[in-house]
């Protein structure tokens, strides 16, 4: 509408369509009118126009968005819920506009992607997922010190570089300034394998495999002895009394007969995992997010740079973040009961 006014001024002035529209581009820059309004409404005013008010536009009335259209907007949505809103008024039989109110307003519908999950789980799996949940929240229940007496580890590669998240890699911007670009990058060659165990007071051990070792069973056995070594040292309340828990995922090489064998002869009760849930296992929904997370967009180039930042940030997390951790651990038995077995959102 200012615009308008100030096309209407510079034609009643005297000046020319161009000089009308260099005129509203230096005045108003990213904000200006497209070049073909500017000339309609210069032309308008030429002609004796006098008003700057759009004209009123024919349309629909409002009767199209009675409940029996909604209700059949509704049904066609229902049926196939990807269409989009152009296939959904051609359907229908109005307009976009229309279409787009009844389902985001009368609806209440927003069109979203599809979450990924580790796996669409079967009703078995679910199963397992509650029971597991519920045993853990039972013990937890009789027993108040029993999430004191778990240590739970596992592996993950730690890159020389790993790209920033969109969410990191976002800043603010004027309306007038250009949208930030960035090229697209991929992690680095160049990467650690760290293995973590901790408790409810932080960590109680952490190595980095040497390069080329893969994670075997051979290999995960030596780590648990050095594991039950900084128990003794780093946790001699728990290592004295015997009483401590030792919780790791379902990988092959945590699960080999070996291992088995290993933690029953040294007297190891290992808490139960239920396959295909990192969301319930510390590591995965916690520790290494919060490990990566400052490293990303940071550029490594040795093994041992690699190692010194990730031990520095491992070092620098407060006992306090573990302890919370392990009641947010709690939280996710709870609402893994709550939600009958299926993925839910993470808090």
């Amino acid at each position: 509408m200012e615009q308008r006014y100030c096309i209407k001024f510079c034609q009643k002035l005297g000046d020319s369509q161009v000089e009308t529209i260099r005129k509203i581009h230096t005045v108003f820059g990213d904000d200006a009118m497209g070049i073909t309004q500017i000339k309609e409404w210069y032309n308008r005013f030429k002609d004796g126009r006098t008003s700057v008010e759009s004209e009123p536009r024919s349309g629909r009335p409002s009767t199209c968005r009675n409940d029996q259209v909604i209700a059949k907007v509704n049904a066609v949505v229902m049926r196939d819920r990807r269409l989009t809103i152009r296939e959904i008024a051609e359907e229908v039989g109005f307009s976009t506009f229309s279409a787009h109110s009844i389902v985001t307003e009368d609806l209440a519908m927003k069109r979203v992607s599809a979450k990924f999950v580790p796996k669409l789980l079967t009703a078995e799996q679910k199963q397992l997922r509650v029971e597991v949940s519920q045993d853990m929240l039972d013990s937890t229940n009789s027993d108040p010190d029993f999430l004191n007496t778990i240590i739970t580890g596992d592996e993950s590669w730690v890159y020389g570089y790993d790209p920033e998240t969109k969410s990191q890699s976002s800043q603010w911007k004027h309306s007038s300034s250009p949208r930030p670009k960035k090229a697209r990058q991929v992690r680095s060659n160049v990467k650690v394998m760290l293995t973590a165990f901790f408790d409810s007071r932080g960590v109680v051990h952490h190595e980095y495999a040497p390069q080329g070792q893969t994670i075997n069973k051979e290999y995960y056995r030596e780590v648990l002895r050095r594991l039950r070594d900084a128990v003794r040292r780093k946790r001699p309340d728990l290592w004295s009394t015997g009483n401590w828990r030792l919780h790791h995922d379902n990988a092959p090489a945590h699960s080999s007969h070996l291992i088995q064998t290993f933690l029953a002869k040294n007297q190891t009760p290992v808490l139960q995992q239920a396959p295909y849930s990192p969301d319930m296992a510390p590591c995965d929904f916690w520790l290494f997010r919060k490990l990566k997370r400052p490293l990303k967009g940071t550029r490594f180039q040795t093994r041992e740079d690699i190692m010194a930042a990730t031990t520095a940030e491992l070092n620098s997390i407060p006992k306090e973040a573990f302890s919370a951790c392990f009641q947010q651990w709690r939280h996710r038995w709870e609402k893994c009961v709550e939600s009958q077995g299926n993925y839910f959102e993470g808090d």
